[in-house]
């Protein structure tokens, strides 16, 4: 199966809130080997003026993959996922992810470009706070935007 130009220009709505804990914070800091004090200890979190734990700038890629998901399961893109390569991730942050957010994410499919057999595949990840009562109410903040290219190569590539 081709992948489909028509791709471009989708949009997959926020589905499953994540919700940010503490030891989840620990654990990926630990895992992306990130060590300042603010990601495991609240007091040097709130010394800096965070009211919770704060996450490592890369915990956004938890929540971003997950909006990635709905277009790689969508059956009407084409997208062999043993044929994935993962081309570029870039972030920009509109304020840091803190222990007790509830994220989530819209999935917005920015380009669609031919490469041989195959296709790069650009999506931007739009990650919000739901704010207000457990954003019930449809208020939240932007958190961050992170822009992701796949390569999805061709048969025989």
């Amino acid at each position: 199966m081709t992948i489909n130009p028509d791709l471009q220009g989708r949009s997959y709505p926020a589905a499953e809130v994540y919700d940010v804990g503490r030891e989840k914070i620990r654990e990926f800091a630990r895992a992306v080997k990130a060590t300042h004090p603010a990601h495991f200890d609240l007091d040097a979190a709130k010394a800096l003026g965070h009211t919770d734990l704060v996450a490592p700038p890369t915990f956004a890629i938890i929540i971003a993959q997950r909006a990635d998901a709905q277009l790689i399961e969508d059956p009407d893109s084409g997208i062999d996922f043993s044929r994935v390569v993962h081309a570029d991730q870039r972030f920009i942050h509109h304020r840091p992810i803190v222990a007790g957010d509830r994220l989530v994410a819209e999935l917005h499919v920015d380009g669609v470009r031919a490469m041989g057999g195959g296709a790069m595949i650009t999506t931007r990840s739009e990650i919000f706070a739901l704010t207000g009562e457990n954003g019930a109410d449809g208020s939240r903040e932007s958190v961050s935007t992170t822009t992701s290219s796949i390569l999805v190569r061709g048969e025989g590539q």
